[in-house]
């Protein structure tokens, strides 16, 4: 009995050691990780750029959190062909290789960035990968071709039209009454083409990141009552009613000439395509640490379609209406620009056929919330068009 319990426990032992050599045997081998040149890791944590750095079987050995937000490597791999070929390039001459690349974005979809890649050896094994985003400076610079573009279109309508009404005026030259109506046509393209070019001075002045770096106290009846007298004679011409109302005292900081230009921006275009006989209203609530400053008319309206793209430069609803009316394109980029740099906002409600309500809001400058002053007396506006109050928050804005 004692021979046979020996040879059971001999015989369990054995076929323990016989399991362990065979995994041991079937296992892979675990291959050290590369270890990274003294100095490199305290490298790749300062920099702004994504880093990857690649083993000889060019399985990544570290990558910064850049890199993965990037999308630029998923699991143990780089994720895009464009920067493997350039490793494999790297590789190959052992020279540092720089290349500007559009990569995807994602696996899916088909948004894009732009990089700036550079990849070179690192020692006899390692190869480091660089890549910076030029995503946004791409975009800039496209926004900026683009605008240097539509300036010139824009500049050459109203200086060609000059030098043929010039042509026109010396050849009717014995004609007086064709030579006062040349002249009034001359006028008119002078204005706009004056108004173009202040607008892209305002416009480019807003860009600027320190446009109110000294920001005041800015009366809002006082900027409501002087844009409201710049409009007063296109009004006239028109006979549409502008009438002011809403809560009276409010204060903001900012710049004053800004805000005004803003607010007639607002009011000339509420009147350019608005019908005859009818009217402008605008308003100014103070709520929630917010002054809303609605600007309302009873005009054409503007698509759904159209509502998302009128705050760009240049675009126009209607370019022949636009046109007719002296409109650049700019006015509603340089108020979107001003209620930024105001920290604010501007957003517009319209229906075609009823009119449209464009809201300017910003922060009131009051430091505690106390009772509103009395309200400045309004005349009653008629239903046809929106107006700024508890019908129109309820509406998509």
């Amino acid at each position: 009995m004692l021979a046979g319990f020996v040879g059971l426990v001999v015989g369990a032992l054995a076929v323990l050691a016989f399991r362990a050599s065979e995994r041991e045997r079937l296992a892979p081998l675990e291959q050290p990780e590369p270890e990274l040149p003294p100095g490199v890791s305290g490298v790749l944590a300062v920099l702004r750029s994504a880093a990857v750095v690649l083993d000889v079987g060019d399985g990544v050995v570290k990558a910064t959190p850049a890199a993965y937000a990037f999308g630029l490597v998923r699991g143990h791999d780089l994720a895009h062909p464009e920067l493997r070929e350039m490793v494999a390039e790297a590789r190959r001459l052992g020279l540092v290789r720089e290349q500007e690349l559009e990569l995807a974005r994602g696996p899916l979809g088909r948004a894009k960035i732009f990089v700036y890649a550079r990849v070179a050896p690192l020692g006899s094994d390692l190869v480091l990968v660089l890549v910076d985003d030029r995503t946004e400076s791409r975009r800039v610079e496209e926004i900026r071709r683009d605008f240097v573009a539509n300036i010139s279109h824009e500049l050459k309508t109203p200086i060609g039209a000059l030098r043929l009404l010039a042509e026109a005026v010396s050849d009717a030259s014995d004609d007086p009454d064709a030579v006062r109506h040349f002249a009034a046509r001359m006028e008119r393209e002078a204005v706009r083409l004056t108004t173009l070019v202040q607008e892209i001075i305002d416009l480019s002045r807003l860009q600027v990141a320190d446009a109110l770096h000294q920001p005041e106290p800015v009366t809002v009846d006082d900027v409501v009552a002087e844009a409201v007298d710049r409009v007063s004679l296109a009004a006239q011409r028109k006979r549409v009613e502008v009438s002011v109302g809403g809560d009276h005292g409010a204060v903001v900081y900012g710049d004053h000439n800004l805000l005004v230009t803003a607010v007639r921006n607002l009011v000339d275009n509420a009147i350019a395509y608005s019908p005859e006989a009818t009217r402008v209203s605008v308003t100014v609530r103070r709520a929630g640490g917010l002054v809303e400053l609605g600007v309302s008319d009873q005009g054409y309206g503007i698509a759904p379609a159209d509502q998302e793209r009128i705050f760009e430069r240049f675009y126009r609803v209607d370019p022949a209406r636009s046109r007719a009316t002296g409109g650049t394109g700019l006015g509603l980029s340089i108020v979107k620009h001003v209620a930024a740099n105001h920290g604010g906002e501007v957003t517009v409600w319209s229906v075609e056929g009823e009119g449209s309500t464009f809201t300017l809001r910003m922060p009131d400058s009051a430091q505690r919330l106390r009772p509103f002053p009395q309200e400045r007396p309004a005349e009653p506006l008629t239903t046809t068009g929106p107006r700024l109050g508890a019908d129109h928050k309820e509406s998509p804005a």
